[in-house]
């Protein structure tokens, strides 16, 4: 199998051999450029800003990730909207298309993951991996230490609760949570009138 049609299937939902020389040898160049992202001090914006650019398939204007940040692919098939920000150790599993929505926010300790490994034992052995995109729609909150499986799609305006392991897709403007994470309920009226139990938004 020449190194182009690994790479079709990398990104067909096919089986594909990960450790493949040449993939490999990619992959650490990518993961040179996520070593010179931490490196750069909080303070000095728009260097981190112009190398955000770099690494990543997408990245809109105001888009932040803090350090330290850790994506297998480097963010190279990641594409980000406008104005989205991750908290402190964000991991992106990124083999293949993570696409997340513009002011969409990620509380710390998120990992969103496409890529993915058959049951069949012998396979694994060799290495075999296959990916499903992610999808999440604009204006998502992810909380602290959730999970996002392969082939998810999240819907817009949605709240993903902190600890969800979220294994299907969620549609929009839901709140949903648990391991696996389900629906609790939509957002309703009160959510546009307090922003904490009876606490009245005052802005």
């Amino acid at each position: 199998m020449t190194i182009q049609e690994t790479k079709e299937r990398m990104h067909g939902r096919q089986l594909y051999f990960c450790n493949t020389p040449e993939l490999l040898e990619e992959q650490r160049r990518r993961l040179d450029k996520v070593f010179a992202y931490n490196q750069i001090p909080p303070g000095c914006w728009e260097q981190k800003e112009a190398l955000l650019r770099e690494m990543f398939a997408e990245a809109g204007e105001g888009c932040y990730i803090e350090t330290p940040f850790r994506a297998n692919w480097g963010g190279k098939f990641v594409h980000l909207g406008r104005n989205v920000y991750a908290n402190f150790n964000l991991t992106l599993v990124d083999d293949t298309d993570i696409h997340i929505g513009s002011f969409t926010q990620i509380g710390p300790n998120v990992t969103i993951c496409t890529g993915t490994h058959p049951i069949h034992p012998p396979l694994r052995r060799q290495g075999v991996q296959f990916n499903l995109p992610v999808t999440i729609g604009e204006n998502v909150w992810i909380g602290a230490g959730s999970v996002i499986l392969p082939g998810v799609t999240i819907g817009e305006n949605s709240v993903i609760g902190a600890g969800s392991v979220v294994t299907k897709d969620i549609p929009a403007h839901v709140v949903a949570a648990g391991s696996p994470c389900r629906v609790l309920r939509e957002i309703n009226g009160h959510d546009y009138e307090c922003y904490y139990r009876d606490m009245k938004i005052d802005l």
